[in-house]
């Protein structure tokens, strides 16, 4: 059976919230651009606190090395239930890390909270939680919901979107970062072996708090800055919704 094929999403507010209150969050929180990482003024359109990120980062050589050396002696992910910290999603659809990306951002954070009763992402965690990560990603592929959600939401970027072909990387890819229920930051990304730790952050800490920055988007940048590298990624945040 030939690998089911999504179209690439961007990575702006208005597709992501189309697509989350599509699946089931609420309208209290939204997405919001990231303009800067450092300056106070642009930061400060941003409510906190800052629940998730969803960032998509060039799939440059450097960083295609660091994440094969990390992985490299993992072993397969193999948890499941609730007693995990986080619900992990392997990516076996082409082109569908933005709305995995995306699902990362709302089970996992505060957000979870904020998922409607008997919507799809309800569904979706309920069916995924007790299943190993081959199983739990059958769910995502099974989901007729997911795929019509992720579909519409595919209409509404800036430029036209390319008929999907292939689920080869566009060049960039999708990356979640959480603060999970244990208070440590999680990195999120269907492609690697399984969750990332990246350790605790303290109860005032959000995700975008220098601490969280350091830990995660900022050491991606700080390895792709020291070699030169390609910086032009783009974020968005999850947070309260001010209107």
């Amino acid at each position: 059976m030939a690998k089911k094929l999504f179209t690439v999403l961007e990575n702006n507010p208005e597709v992501m919230n189309h697509l989350a209150q599509a699946l089931g969050l609420d309208t209290n929180l939204s997405f919001y651009d990231i303009y800067s990482l450092t300056d106070p003024d642009l930061l400060a359109f941003i409510p906190r606190p800052v629940y998730a990120l969803l960032v998509i980062i060039p799939l440059t050589p450097t960083w295609h090395e660091a994440r094969q050396s990390e992985d490299k002696d993992k072993a397969e992910y193999a948890g499941k239930g609730s007693d995990e910290p986080v619900i992990w999603f392997k990516q076996t659809i082409g082109n569908a890390c933005g709305s995995i990306g995306l699902v990362h951002c709302l089970l996992n954070s505060e957000a979870s909270g904020h998922i409607k009763p008997d919507s799809t992402l309800e569904q979706i965690r309920k069916d995924a939680l007790p299943k190993t990560i081959w199983d739990r990603a059958q769910v995502l592929e099974d989901s007729d919901a997911f795929e019509k959600a992720h579909a519409e939401a595919a209409k509404l970027g800036d430029t036209a979107a390319p008929t999907p072909q292939s689920d080869e990387h566009t060049g960039q890819h999708f990356v979640a970062f959480v603060k999970a229920r244990d208070g440590h930051l999680w990195e999120l990304e269907g492609a690697r072996k399984g969750p990332l730790d990246r350790g605790a952050l303290k109860d005032d800490e959000d995700v975008l708090s220098p601490a969280a920055l350091e830990k995660g988007l900022g050491r991606l940048i700080k390895i792709e800055s020291e070699r030169g590298g390609d910086l032009r990624f783009s974020a968005i945040a999850l947070a309260n919704n001010l209107d």
